[in-house]
């Protein structure tokens, strides 16, 4: 597939390589190999900073074997749900059909993974605000790395940039959109803004005041961008003519971003009792002296 960006001409292969079955074949694609590199960079972060979040790296463990896959299955009824094509049968979930497996939803990924993971944290006695702080820094890692998949694929793209480089085509954007322009490759903005959410969150968490203030803080972080970038973007799945990322989005980030301020705002708070404990004792002191 040829590509370009930014000026640069690039050919692009969906498939990293082949695996023989006989007289058939299996193909390996890049999308789910920068998936699994995603993954695998979370849950090396997760196993360096789990002492610092005070979690015990055996249990969490036992938490992300249940809840990986269980984020992979909301992701894919997720995306079902709101893209408005109808299953012929239960293959078509999975992916056994001859159209073959398309079709995942971020969101459903990161509701799902917090659904299950505060069950998981219930049964496994882990302090819940504290893993989700530390989970979501790992999606930021994850969603970063894994966004580069829907480059290799040519999706996860916007609107016209109206600029004569500043964007992509390809025979993908082509097929959608028509050939009259680059497009806004969505794809490299949300994974910037992913990575540089790890260095902000990951810098905030060494003096955060709160437990569960990393995850409010993601939860403002990543609502903000994924809310306005749904607006460009042309595959947005539909609620009507509602886009439902984008409304679930602003949402996210208006109720953690009023959480996280009234939490802020009480961690700042002196204690009444505390100062007039310490005020009757300087002012005795001060009393001693003056006798």
């Amino acid at each position: 597939m040829e590509v370009t960006i930014f000026g640069l001409k690039l050919t692009i292969n969906p498939i990293a390589f082949s695996i023989p079955l006989g007289e058939r074949h299996w193909d390996v694609y890049w999308y789910g190999i920068i998936i699994a590199f995603g993954f695998l960079m979370a849950l090396i972060y997760a196993y360096r900073n789990a002492k610092r979040f005070d979690i015990n790296t055996d249990k969490m463990l036992d938490m992300v074997i249940v809840t990986v896959p269980v984020s992979i299955l909301c992701a894919r009824t997720y995306y079902l749900i709101f893209d408005g094509e109808k299953m012929e049968g239960i293959g078509d979930f999975f992916g056994f059909s001859s159209s073959g497996f398309s079709g995942l939803a971020s969101y459903g990924a990161v509701i799902g993974a917090f659904v299950c993971g505060g069950l998981m944290c219930k049964l496994r006695k882990i302090h819940i605000p504290d893993m989700f702080d530390l989970t979501a820094i790992c999606f930021l890692i994850g969603q970063g790395i894994g966004r580069w998949g829907n480059f290799v694929n040519q999706e996860a793209f916007g609107t016209f940039t109206g600029s004569s480089w500043w964007g992509m085509e390809s025979a993908n954007t082509i097929s959608v959109m028509g050939d009259n322009g680059l497009v806004h490759p969505c794809f490299l903005y949300e994974s910037i803004w992913c990575l540089l959410g790890v260095f902000v969150l990951h810098k905030i968490s060494k003096n955060k005041k709160f437990s569960g203030q990393i995850f409010l803080s993601y939860g403002v972080w990543y609502g903000v961008e994924r809310g306005f970038l749904e607006l460009i973007r042309t595959d947005s799945l539909m609620w009507g003519q509602i886009r439902i990322s984008s409304l679930l989005s602003f949402t996210i980030c208006i109720i953690c971003g009023i959480l996280l301020y009234v939490f802020l705002k009480k961690t700042k708070i002196v204690p009444v009792m505390e100062y007039d404990t310490l005020f009757t004792e300087k002012e005795e002191t001060e009393n001693e002296q003056d006798n």
